[in-house]
């Protein structure tokens, strides 16, 4: 089966770190391998399968409005524990259907709208656990990877072909109520194929990350962390991000107020060449009563002049982008200018049918550039915990004319087994 391509460096990579342990194994099996076998034989399956249909409507004479109908297939196994070890292998497939009117960023057809949901068949994880420490688990090798709302690491579950890392992971909860999690990151597996004529399929990395959580107060959880993510191949990428995030809720009678607060600073890393130090900062509020979720917040993610003249936004380049500053992604890398994002949302259920209402209003950080703004909306109905059914617009109005006018909407269907 076609795989997507490992870097040189990424095997080397991989093979220093898992080769220990596959010894490990190998030692355990030499001298009970029944034991093996039943840990082999008696694992757990997974099927994952998501048809979804994505439009993209732009008011722009220089592309084609996009159709994308594509069907992903997810089939994994993890075995189950022997001597403290286990394994997890799942590969995935992703066929366009209907002819395929879109821009995948791979299949050549530029006239389309972009749309990077590219075919291809490839090895999604694949990875060694070792959970005979106590109060740890220990990961090598290619796995999915998510740190708490997926502002900074993150697997971008919303596009068919999600993001996964090549990485050794560790996390620990021995103390109470706290859970600590360190890493290296050595390659990212990105959203788009080896075939990608628009972005890197892969970002090598020599990336030490830290995330520390404590859920100790009735009030919230809170987190620090330390991301130094060292690109081999894109140096200009290299940043160090240190940040403190507090979430929480509390109830006052029929209502519960929600609130959010979170900042970081980031600056150069490594062999940056450019000199810069950028704000990050999240406040949100809001109240759930009667069954209905009001929230309004800020995100500013800030803009400083490096030591070349130029601006530099602050960069979560390994997040689940989608997630944040609007559903159309206008903003998957932040501007020059940086960018401040005043949102409000209401949500409810409806005969079972979860609902989500969101504005946003996008301007700069230096300067006083209005971006435009972005109405979104969502329903979706599960069935059970393996079927979901949903639907989704989002409508970005500008008048800036670095951006123009782009209309989204999806439909899909999804069962997990």
């Amino acid at each position: 089966m076609p795989k997507k391509n490992w870097s040189v460096s990424g095997r080397r990579r991989l093979a220093d770190h898992t080769g220990g342990f596959v010894l490990l194994l190998a030692a355990g099996s030499a001298v009970a391998a029944p034991s093996l076998t039943e840990a082999i034989t008696g694992g757990k399956a997974s099927i994952d399968l998501r048809y979804r249909l994505e439009t993209v409507d732009e008011d722009t004479t220089a592309r084609d409005n996009a159709t994308a109908s594509t069907v992903r297939l997810r089939l994994g196994y993890e075995t189950g524990a022997f001597y403290g070890f286990s394994a997890i292998v799942e590969a995935e497939n992703l066929t366009a259907l209907g002819g395929a009117a879109y821009n995948s960023g791979a299949n050549g057809k530029a006239k389309y709208s972009l749309v990077p949901d590219p075919e291809f068949t490839e090895m999604n994880q694949a990875y060694l656990a070792y959970a005979g420490l106590p109060d740890t688990k220990l990961k090598w090798g290619r796995q999915r990877l998510t740190l708490d709302n997926h502002r900074f690491i993150g697997n971008v579950g919303w596009r068919q072909n999600e993001q996964t890392f090549d990485a050794f992971t560790a996390v620990n909860q021995s103390l109470p109520n706290t859970t600590i999690t360190a890493g290296y990151i050595y390659n990212v597996n990105r959203v788009f194929s080896e075939e990608s004529r628009i972005q890197p399929a892969d970002f090598e990395m020599s990336s030490p990350i830290l995330n520390v959580s404590y859920k100790g107060w009735s009030a919230g959880e809170l987190t620090g962390y330390a991301y130094l993510l060292d690109f081999d191949e894109l140096p200009g990428n290299s940043a160090k991000t240190y940040g403190l995030r507090f979430s929480g809720n509390r109830g006052f009678g029929n209502v519960k107020a929600l609130y959010s607060a979170e900042y970081a600073t980031q600056s150069d890393y490594q062999d940056n060449p450019s000199d810069f130090r950028n704000t990050y900062y999240l406040v949100e509020g809001g109240a759930a009563i009667s069954g209905i979720t009001f929230k309004l917040g800020r995100e500013l993610l800030g803009s400083d002049q490096t030591n070349t003249g130029v601006h530099r936004g602050f960069q979560t380049p390994l997040a689940t982008l989608h997630a944040f500053n609007g559903w159309v992604d206008m903003f998957l890398n932040t501007p020059a200018d940086g960018l401040k994002d005043t949102y409000a949302s209401v949500g409810t259920s409806v005969l079972g049918i979860n609902l989500l209402a969101m504005y946003h209003d996008f301007r700069s950080d230096a300067g006083r550039n209005r971006y435009g703004k972005e109405w979104d909306v969502i329903a979706t109905k599960s069935f059970g915990k393996e079927y979901t059914l949903a639907a989704k617009y989002g409508m970005f109005d500008t008048k800036n004319r670095a951006y123009v006018d782009t209309n989204k909407f999806w439909l899909w269907g999804e069962m997990k087994f």
